[in-house]
Order: C-alpha cells, then structure tokens, then sequence
C-alpha cells in the first residue's frame, strides 16, 4: 500500500445517532458472503429470482431483512446519499468506462453516475436487489445492470473494470481483506477505488465508545472494530484521498489508485 491514510479530524458525536443506523443496513451485512455466487456463465440481469446457495444459512431471505427494508428506504439515503453523490462528483469518468459497484443495496447511488458509463452493481440481498431493479426499470437506464454475487468470490475475470466503488459494504462482511482483495483484483492497472464506510477511530477514547456498541452491532451483522490499514494491508493501492466528510462524520471516504506500478510499467512500454 502507497501513501497513508489522514481522516482528519475525529467524529465528536455521540453513540446514540450511530445506533440508529446499524438497524437500517443490516440486512445487507447478513448477505453479502453467505450464499454462493452464480457461475461466471449465469450472470444474467437481476429481477425477481435469487440464486440459491445450496444448504447454506441464507438469513437475508429471514423475515428481518423484508421488514428492514422499508426502514432503509426512509432513513438510510438521508445519512448516506450526500457523501456517495459528493465522492462520485469529485471523479472524472470517461465516455464508456466500466465501473463496479460491490453492496449496490436498493441502488442508493445509481443515478449519480453518469449515463456514459457502464454500470454494474453486484448484492446478494433479494429484497435489496428487487428494489435496484425496479428503479433501474422505472428510469430505463439502459448503463446499468445488476446481479446477485458475492462480495467475498466476484466472478468477474481480473482487470475488468476502470472504477470500482464500494459504499458501507466492508463493514458487513464476514471477510472485510477478502473483499477488498476481490476488489483490487478485478480492478485494472491505473484504475479507480472509492470506498465509503466507518472504519475504527485512531482516537482510543471515540474508539473504545463506539466499540461498546459491538455486541450490539454483532448481532446485527456491522462492525465498529474495523481498522482501516488492517483491511488495506499490503495491497497494491496508491492512496490518493482519505478524509472525513464533515467534523461530525463517522464515515471515512477513501479514493485510490489501484496497481500503479504495472500502470507505470504498461505506460513506458
């Protein structure tokens, strides 16, 4: 990993505003690497059906996350949308990139990405997917396309997309490095990496409070222990932007650049 990290200044608010969010995007957490991933050829565009994970646990089909879903709805866009819309307006995108969105929810983001880019997006919550399809169809945005995959296993061959982005995902899987590993991997020399998510405060007196919310968080599938360079660990990223959004902000928005060394090394042959 090149470059290092500065979030700025801490979060100085309290624990009750974060505990109203953990209910709002669990139903995701439950999702994203329990159910096995569709074979590379069965990537179709997603509807109404599912694939199903064998006799694996699949609790994002449990009545929990069909009756979360309308709180998400409500309440999660009014904390997240402004900071997604912001980081994804600061990006240049050129005509015909490929960008992939891993934990595409209800689809929260799409339509701040620009009409000349290809979009996928990729989740495995059933009712969350649903949700993006519908939006995609009522807006027939012929760039996006969305389908059931896991966070942890994509099945997209390496190198191919220009941008990835990622927005309160890696907090919710069980294997946050194995994510972001995926991530870099289907990444292409000299592409784009946004994430946007909490991760655990160098602060020890915020940490230790936001970490007494674990139990709680647990249970619900979302950390609050997640540390940032744990996750990034040897990568091969150049860290380009990593900042608050705000002064009150529990969330950390991270751009990089992925593989820079064979994009150097590709650029001088």
């Amino acid at each position: 990993m090149l470059g290092i990290c500065d979030p700025g200044t801490e979060e100085r608010t309290g624990i009750s505003p974060f505990l109203s969010e953990l209910a709002v995007r669990s139903e995701q957490s439950l999702s994203m690497s329990t159910v096995t991933s569709p074979k590379p050829g069965n990537q179709k565009k997603h509807r109404s059906t599912h694939a199903r994970g064998g006799t694996e646990a699949q609790p994002h089909r449990s009545s929990l996350y069909r009756n979360l879903v309308p709180a998400y709805q409500a309440l999660w866009p009014a904390i997240a949308r402004r900071n997604i819309v912001a980081a994804l307006g600061s990006l240049s995108f050129p005509e015909g990139a490929k960008l992939l969105e891993v934990g595409v929810g209800t689809g929260l983001s799409l339509d701040a990405y620009p009409t000349h880019v290809d979009v996928t997006g990729v989740d495995l919550s059933e009712s969350m997917l649903a949700e993006a399809q519908q939006l995609i169809d009522e807006k027939d945005w012929r760039h996006v396309n969305v389908m059931p995959m896991n966070a942890e296993k994509l099945t997209f061959p390496d190198s191919s997309f220009d941008f990835v982005s990622s927005f309160h995902t890696v907090s919710v899987v069980s294997d946050p490095a194995a994510m972001m590993r995926e991530i870099v991997r289907v990444c292409r020399p000299g592409g784009r990496i946004l994430i946007i998510n909490h991760f655990r405060s160098d602060n020890p007196l915020i940490a230790r409070v936001i970490d007494s919310a674990g139990n709680i968080t647990k249970r619900l599938g979302w950390r609050t222990d997640l540390d940032l360079d744990q996750v990034i660990g040897e990568l091969p990223l150049r860290l380009d932007h990593c900042y608050k959004p705000n002064r009150l902000s529990f969330f950390t928005v991270m751009k990089a650049t992925c593989k820079p060394d064979e994009a150097e090394l590709s650029a001088a042959i």
